[in-house]
């Protein structure tokens, strides 16, 4: 399939309701409004495809540049095209799923996510936090630097109810993943998460509410899940 067919699949699957409820949380034209099980559907036919994720991603359409994010090949995929990417990602869905999820996989994903994490742009450093949590949640302890995410813990807790809308949400999801994949900071996770307490995010004109820390990690613990590693972060 090239760029033009699928962008034709993803009109003919486009859905009005899908679409308001995008529209609620943040989406802005132009895009279809197509169903994630739906995008799933046009990747099987694609597979990873490195340079059509690339064609896909720079039309700018929502769908598309999501779906890029599905099909991206992580092991072809370059740090400056990843910096593009965070650069156009003009919402919450490509800056703290898309993107990120193509980062944490590749072997500069760490090293992009720190970066990230220091920029005063609200999308780039929205996506900072969201590739450390995905890093964490695919990578073995011991190939993770411990003592960095213990410090990266600590740094939220000071700083969450001061950073930006978006960053504040990933953040608080990075205190989620570190305490929900790295068992050996699962403890100073739920410490944290309950000094942090209630943080508020401005969801857009919807009902969705921000997880409390410690209790998603409880829920996590009382499932026997603690520590088990996900094979990609991408969904």
């Amino acid at each position: 399939m090239n760029v033009n067919e699928v962008l034709k699949e993803l009109e003919a699957y486009g859905d009005e309701r899908t679409k308001n409820t995008l529209m609620k949380h943040g989406a802005q034209e132009p895009f279809f409004g197509v169903k994630v099980a739906d995008l799933k559907k046009i990747l099987k036919q694609t597979k990873k495809n490195h340079e059509l994720s690339l064609e896909l991603y720079a039309t700018g359409n929502s769908d598309a540049m999501y779906l890029a994010g599905l099909m991206a090949d992580e092991t072809k995929i370059t740090e400056a095209q990843l910096e593009a990417w965070v650069d156009q990602a003009y919402w919450y869905y490509l800056s703290e799923y898309a993107v990120p999820w193509v980062a944490a996989e590749t072997p500069f994903g760490f090293e992009l996510g720190l970066k990230w994490i220091e920029s005063d742009l609200e999308r780039v450093a929205d996506a900072g936090w969201a590739t450390l949590s995905g890093y964490a949640s695919i990578h073995q302890d011991e190939d993770l630097d411990l003592d960095l995410y213990r410090k990266l813990l600590h740094r939220v807790e000071k700083e969450i109810h001061s950073a930006q809308n978006r960053v504040r949400f990933s953040m608080n999801s990075f205190v989620i993943a570190v305490g929900s994949y790295i068992e050996a900071l699962t403890d100073e996770a739920l410490e944290v998460g309950a000094k942090i307490g209630k943080v508020d995010v401005t969801l857009g004109s919807t009902a969705c509410k921000v997880p409390l820390a410690t209790e998603y990690v409880n829920k996590v613990i009382s499932r026997g899940s603690i520590g088990k590693k996900r094979k990609t972060p991408r969904c």
